[in-house]
């Protein structure tokens, strides 16, 4: 289990007993992971239709991210002729 790449992925050691520093390293990996908001989503309730709309939503955020990243690496990227030469 030790060897598990999730179980590496979330490992946080603690140098020289600064516990406050890991803690925040291991909120900051959670967090990334989503562990939070899924625990925070389970405390209550949630009905089937607002759940279908909220994973609608978080895949149209997805997609749109995903898009908008790929737009803005395109215009960002270093190899890119200069549209009007000599202006």
């Amino acid at each position: 289990m030790a060897n598990h790449l999730r179980f590496v992925g979330r490992t946080v050691m603690v140098q020289n007993g600064n516990v406050e520093a890991a803690y925040g390293v291991l909120n900051r990996i959670l967090a990334q992971d989503g562990v939070a908001d899924a625990v925070r989503r389970s405390r209550y309730y949630e009905k089937p239709s607002r759940a279908r709309r909220r994973r609608a939503f978080e895949a149209c955020r997805r997609v749109y991210c995903s898009e908008m990243a790929r737009r803005i690496a395109f215009l960002a990227r270093s190899s890119r002729q200069d549209p009007w030469p000599g202006c």
